[in-house]
């Protein structure tokens, strides 16, 4: 991992974060990225987890969260430069630290289907498959983001 290590994120991080979760291909138009930081900010902000590298760099993000039931992780990204690393692991392997602190029993993940590298990946940190179906409803629209 990178010399500054993993620690919460901090306002002076939003635009390289945006950059990474772009860089990463997270960015929807549907999901204003910085709306979306905005929001977390004002739940569970310690679990916005963020990695810098040796030189200060912002390196990889994770966007936890824990509402009583499940935990989630969100926007999981890691520079392209430093993927493979290891560094994807370390940080859900932080979240989980972070979740299970605070009583969480099982964390769950979305991740787009058409994504079969990134599901795989997830396996190989003891993720399965739920048998469920993701169904959402917007309820605040965001303006596009791309």
């Amino acid at each position: 991992m990178g010399g500054g290590g993993i620690r919460p994120f901090r306002a002076e991080d939003t635009e390289a974060v945006v950059a990474l979760w772009r860089q990463a291909g997270l960015v929807v138009p549907w999901n204003d990225p910085y709306r979306d930081i905005e929001r977390k900010l004002t739940v569970q902000p310690e679990l916005f987890l963020v990695v810098e590298g040796d030189a200060g760099e912002l390196i990889g993000t994770a966007m936890a969260g824990y509402d009583g039931h499940r935990g989630w992780v969100n926007y999981l990204a890691v520079d392209e430069a430093h993927r493979g690393s290891g560094l994807g692991a370390e940080l859900m392997a932080e979240a989980e630290r972070l979740l299970a602190e605070r009583g969480c029993p099982k964390l769950n993940l979305q991740v787009r289907s058409s994504n079969a590298g990134v599901i795989e990946w997830y396996r190989t940190l003891g993720y399965e498959s739920d048998n469920a179906v993701s169904i959402g409803k917007r309820l605040i629209p965001d303006a596009p983001a791309i």
